[in-house]
């Protein structure tokens, strides 16, 4: 004979406070879906276009611009680098710990019709600025139009 096990619908809520709180990590701490600075996801940066060029802009806070690596491979944008620990704390003694160490890394697709080789980086305070000047073709070009003469 089968035995009936009693159903009990509130037992498998969480408490309003337990919600609350997963809630603020989700959404406050980690930012679900957005990138964390030095995480395994990615490096967030801004990539914008001028008439001449294309600028990427990142911020690298800590890291030597000698521990930062960029390479374009055709029309792929890479930026890897590593940042490390200034010093040796014992896990035990942490009151809080949110800042991260370790390699970075963020791949791009850029738009057509650059020069990689005339490309420049530069690094100010923490922010490394990528300057790719685009190719002769791809700059906009300005045609007069002239009145025909009868």
């Amino acid at each position: 004979m089968a035995s009936l096990i009693k159903w009990e619908p509130f037992s498998d809520l969480i408490s309003l406070r337990d919600a609350m709180d997963r809630l603020f990590e989700e959404s406050f701490v980690r930012m679900r879906g957005l990138p964390t600075l030095f995480g395994a996801e990615t490096l967030a940066l801004d990539m914008y276009e001028t008439p001449d060029s294309v600028v990427v802009k990142t911020a690298v806070p800590g890291v030597k611009p000698e521990d930062i690596e960029i390479t374009i491979t055709g029309d792929i944008l890479t930026i890897k680098g590593e940042t490390k620990a200034e010093e040796k704390v014992e896990k035990a003694n942490y009151i809080r710990q949110e800042r991260r160490y370790g390699a970075f890394q963020r791949s791009v697709q850029l738009p057509g019709a650059l020069v990689p080789d005339k490309a420049e980086a530069t690094f100010e305070n923490g922010i490394l600025t990528l300057t790719i000047p685009k190719s002769e073709e791809a700059k906009p070009k300005t045609i007069k139009v002239e009145a025909k003469k009868k």
